[in-house]
């Protein structure tokens, strides 16, 4: 149901000083984190790190036990979510360099009319997003919207706001990306229920959110494909994978952990052995893993790259994520020591006795560092970590629409703070104006569409 009530568990961490104190410690931790990211500029590793010190120091703990709640939600954090991400990057690596993505976007693409090019641009999105970082993602796709807007004569605002709404929402709802993962660990969140769960809420939203906002967008801000590339023709088409190949490969991890939700739902036996096969093979890490050996061979193999080629794409995927693991394992730092103080019991006690919808929660929680911070991974790291204590003894499926109502929460308006705004900005040759009018109203539509979809998806399981 779309209104979630909290149970009755026994507290997680009895609070080490009084309410006041604990809530005084997590405004003052979470207004430092946004004052060093916003005004000085400070990378978001760092950030986190004063933040989680300022919290333990605030409530009154001792600062070597502030140091070992920091230093054991970083490894544990680092050790469970580290590898998927880079895994996730190797992946997605080798789907560009095989030219399996340019391949997912030809034929999509070539298969549509004029009126229906935004719709599959959509599709684009979405699937070059599943395993790729947004920004990868973005700047992948960049000369295929130039591309495809100019052949069409559309406005490259109704063509590129399908294809970011596809991207940006992956991001934001749909694991293996770092948001999710790490919202999914700390909520201790069945990881396949999520992904389809996220899945379910990411297509309407897309929907909504892409082809037709970009329709209204492209109407607001009437601006034709930037020179940024050049003339753009069509890339030779080399050895890449056949587009069934590709398509298999890059929903080939998706499919095993989503099968290990079914049969976690169907059969419910832990002794049973279909169900101990399919919890290995469902495993993210395994489900991931298992997705790069194959795309070594599917990508890989499959475009004519050697073996030094195939290391080299590999090795080349995980420079770029290096901050990114940072981020999200101080991330997980600054959660551990939030959740040691007890803070997370206070604020269950609060929510319970004040009667409020632990989804709707989330999601503003989230909404307000993603307005502060400018940062989806920010704005979903802080908000996991406060909703720790209020998900306790709600189950698998309402703890699983917290999740997504945190990503939802993290898309929300993005602005001058963020990166993305600028990333677009740039590569559409838009005004700040035109900017907030397409993309930032774009990421907003998406937010509050997600929501909803969360709340139907709520009173429909």
């Amino acid at each position: 149901m779309s209104f979630i009530p909290l149970a009755d568990p026994a507290p997680l961490i009895e609070p080490v000083a009084p309410g006041w104190q604990l809530v005084t410690a997590a405004l003052l931790a979470i207004a430092l984190i946004v004052v060093l990211i916003t005004v000085g500029k400070m990378h978001p590793f760092l950030a986190l790190i004063f933040g989680g010190l300022t919290v333990g120091i605030v409530a009154g703990e001792n600062i070597n036990d502030v140091l070992v709640s920091f230093t054991t939600g970083f490894g544990t954090t680092a050790a469970g979510v580290g590898a998927l991400i880079a895994l996730g990057a190797m992946f997605a690596k080798l789907l560009a360099d095989s030219g399996g993505a340019d391949q997912i976007v030809d034929t999509i693409v070539g298969k549509s009319s004029r009126a229906g090019l935004p719709w599959a641009m959509a599709g684009v999105g979405a699937l070059i997003g599943l395993p790729m970082f947004f920004e990868i993602g973005l700047v992948l796709l960049m000369p295929v919207i130039y591309l495809v807007a100019r052949r069409a004569q559309l406005s490259v605002i109704a063509i590129g706001v399908p294809t970011l709404a596809g991207l940006s929402a992956m991001h934001g709802l749909v694991p293996p990306h770092p948001g999710p993962l790490l919202a999914i660990q700390t909520l201790n969140a069945d990881l396949g229920l999520t992904l389809m769960f996220g899945i379910i809420v990411a297509i309407p939203t897309v929907i909504i959110g892409g082809p037709l906002f970009g329709r209204l967008a492209g109407r607001w801000v009437d601006v034709p494909a930037p020179d940024l590339f050049g003339d753009l023709e069509e890339t030779d088409k080399g050895n890449r994978p056949s587009f069934g190949v590709t398509l298999a490969t890059v929903l080939l991890p998706v499919v095993l952990m989503m099968a290990k939700a079914i049969v976690d739902i169907v059969v419910d036996n832990p002794d049973d052995l279909v169900q101990q096969v399919f919890d290995v093979i469902g495993n993210p890490f395994v489900a991931l893993l298992t997705a790069v050996v194959v795309a070594m061979f599917t990508f890989g193999k499959g475009s004519g790259m050697d073996r030094e080629g195939i290391s080299a794409s590999i090795s080349e995927s995980l420079p770029p994520i290096a901050g990114i693991l940072l981020i999200v394992s101080a991330g997980g730092g600054f959660k551990q020591v939030l959740v040691d103080t007890g803070i997370g019991t206070l604020l269950a006690d609060w929510a319970k006795g004040a009667n409020v919808s632990v989804i709707l929660l989330a999601w503003v929680i989230a909404v307000l560092i993603r307005l502060a911070t400018g940062s989806a991974t920010v704005a979903t790291i802080t908000a996991s970590a406060l909703m720790v204590g209020l998900v306790q003894g709600i189950g698998q499926t309402d703890t699983s629409l917290v999740v997504l109502a945190i990503g939802s929460g993290s898309l929300f308006f993005s602005h001058v703070n963020d990166a993305g705004f600028w990333l677009v900005k740039g590569y559409f040759g838009l005004s700040m104006g035109q900017t907030i009018k397409s993309w930032s109203l774009m990421e907003t539509v998406l937010s509050v569409s997600g929501l909803v979809f969360v709340l139907v998806l709520g009173i429909v399981v």
